[in-house]
């Protein structure tokens, strides 16, 4: 099959659907493009479950053994478990074979640097002019890199996160908590199960198989947890849990067996660590408005940054936060590692139910409470979608000009923003889309933002193909 589309190369990496966007070739001339960045030495390579993730793990090899590299090969292991492993062994960096939350038929890499974290944007400018250059320091016939194996990767993520400075064990084990997982087929199912049982909870297992065929979308929505939801309820559950496709995302399912999308799993952590630890919050442009709550009430201050781990990242270190993530249900805890990772979220969500003594339900009727609406326009290509946006902000502040408009933040797309209502717009950095996300007092309101700003784009969209 004759590849038709481009991957996306974006702050996540890079990402395509196999045999239509993305083909081993370009998957080597990245991994020569890092070798080459690291000058050669250690690399840790790890893969989520995806039945194209063998693949792409031999491509990634082939490119990283011309440049000369020493890789350590961790296996099958979660995204964060990866890049924490890749620290642990002082590797000059590491390639996770992963596409996270994107569809199965989807797969891809993501580099990260010797600390661990995601590359900065300086380190990706680097790596895609040595891409795009072909400028790779192939090594001689003599000096081909070598192949190591390491088995231990995932007891060490969880000796990490059963020993962070928040989490009390013994609490854990004495609320006795019923938990139902949900790890989507995916690289979860090897780490989130073993955690839950050293934590003292009892567990009902579903699709903690890691074989690759998800039975539910990869990406956790609330509209993909229905299972999770009914086997709440049935179970008398005290809480559900589901992962991405490469756990370094959590969404959480109440006890009443309602589902919740990843906006709280950040706002619960946020109220939890920063009741024990001082310090600021990182978040991004289109993140709730509950975050600005749980700030104020910690009086600590509220850092956006655009779309991505990597930019929350460089802002959580700049500003030496307590906590940050995205309202995807990624979290990054900073005492454990500069990653999401959905797997310390578990540690943290069950210890702050121990502590607190109260329900999901109660937490979450305790937040402040807004409403938000996700939605998208499907673009042909990432170029046309950075033009409509161009064309949308210029009507925006022609309405702006003559008193017709709200706030403009550039943070990240564009975003508007009245005193209690918001809507952003950007383009995905994984997916060929405009993504438009709103947040308003009622998800009618919510709602309403989100269908007259994709309105706005089609006619802008049609006026432009003419």
């Amino acid at each position: 099959m004759a590849i038709t589309e481009k991957p996306i190369i974006s702050v996540s990496g890079v990402r395509g659907e196999i045999g239509v966007s993305l083909d081993v070739s370009v998957i080597t001339r990245f991994a020569m493009a890092f070798g080459t960045f690291v000058g050669g030495r250690t690399v840790v390579v790890g893969r989520d479950s995806r039945t194209s993730s063998p693949t792409v793990r031999h491509a990634v090899l082939a490119g990283l053994f011309a440049t000369g590299c020493h890789v350590i090969d961790v296996g099958l292991c979660p995204t964060p478990t990866i890049l924490l492993i890749a620290k642990a062994l002082h590797a000059q960096g590491s390639i996770t074979v992963t596409a996270s939350h994107n569809p199965v038929a989807w797969n891809g890499i993501e580099f990260a640097a010797a600390s661990g974290s995601l590359l900065t944007q300086a380190e990706r400018d680097e790596l895609m002019r040595i891409y795009e250059t072909e400028d790779f320091a192939l090594a001689p016939w003599n000096e081909q890199g070598t192949l190591e194996t390491y088995d231990e990767a995932i007891a060490y993520h969880l000796e990490r996160v059963r020993h962070a400075r928040w989490l009390a064990p013994d609490s854990i084990r004495k609320a006795g908590l019923k938990v139902v997982l949900d790890c989507g087929n995916g690289a979860g199912s090897v780490i989130s199960p073993s955690l839950l049982r050293k934590l003292g909870c009892r567990i009902v297992e579903l699709n903690c198989v890691a074989d690759g065929h998800f039975r539910r979308s990869a990406e956790p929505t609330p509209e993909a947890l229905d299972e999770l939801c009914e086997t709440v309820r049935a179970s008398k559950a005290d809480i559900g849990f589901a992962h991405d496709g490469d756990a370094d995302r959590l969404v959480l399912v109440t006890d009443q067996g309602i589902p919740l999308n990843g906006e709280w799993t950040l706002a619960l952590v946020a109220d939890f660590i920063l009741g024990k630890t001082k310090g600021d919050v990182v978040a991004t442009v289109s993140t709730s408005r509950m975050l600005d709550d749980i700030a104020a009430k910690h009086g600590v201050r509220l850092h956006r940054t655009k779309v991505g781990v990597g930019w929350v990242v460089e802002k959580m270190r700049e500003v030496n936060a307590a906590i940050g993530g995205e309202g995807t249900g990624g979290v990054v805890y900073p005492d454990i590692h500069w990653t999401t990772d959905g797997i310390a979220s578990i540690a943290a969500i069950t210890q702050y139910l121990a502590e607190s003594g109260s329900t999901v339900t109660q937490l979450v009727e305790n937040m402040p409470q807004y409403q938000m609406c996700r939605k998208k326009l499907e673009i042909p290509s990432q170029e046309l979608a950075s033009r409509l946006i161009e064309r949308a902000l210029k009507v925006y502040e022609e309405a702006s000009a003559i008193g017709k408009e709200p706030l403009l933040e550039l943070t990240d797309g564009v975003k508007r923003v009245w005193d209690d209502r918001w809507v952003n717009i950007r383009p995905s950095g994984t997916e060929p889309v405009i993504r438009v996300f709103s947040e308003a007092p009622t998800l009618a309101e919510a709602a309403r933002l989100c269908d007259e700003t994709l309105e706005t784009l089609t006619v802008l969209m049609k006026q432009m193909s003419c």
